[in-house]
């Protein structure tokens, strides 16, 4: 008896279906996580509001967020900053920018003196676009 052996061939496949499904389960997992990541280092505590309506999204504007503490102390996208330092990037950019688009993060047990002095401060500047940000109250 002859026996005829042929020559297997081997066939290297990749299956990337486990590999698609791992890159799914990521992308949502950082879709749901990126809202939460971006939290600031500031501690503050934000007036609660009954009813809210969502800011306008500034699309691919930067978000310009100014932070007043309790203390009255001022940050400039989480830089302390003076009223002078902030006023000059406020113009630096408004040169650039026309469109500013403000978030005003200030915490409850802020002086009103310190959130109306920035607020002359951006009514001064011409800034039009401003929200002022708050949590909703459930």
């Amino acid at each position: 008896m002859i026996r005829h052996h042929r020559k297997q061939r081997f066939f290297a496949e990749i299956n990337i279906t486990p590999f698609t499904d791992v890159i799914l389960v990521l992308l949502i997992i950082f879709m749901v996580a990126a809202p939460i990541i971006y939290q600031s280092d500031i501690k503050i505590k934000l007036p609660k509001v009954k009813s809210t309506t969502p800011p306008d999204e500034p699309g691919r504007q930067e978000k310009l967020i100014i932070t007043i503490t309790t203390e009255g102390v001022v940050y400039f996208n989480d830089k302390l900053v003076t009223q002078a330092e902030l006023k000059s990037a406020l113009v630096t950019m408004r040169q650039k920018n026309a469109e500013l688009n403000v978030y005003l993060r200030a915490d409850q047990q802020t002086r009103f003196k310190d959130v109306v002095d920035i607020l002359d401060l951006l009514t001064d500047l011409g800034v039009a676009k401003l929200d002022i940000m708050a949590v909703h109250a459930e």
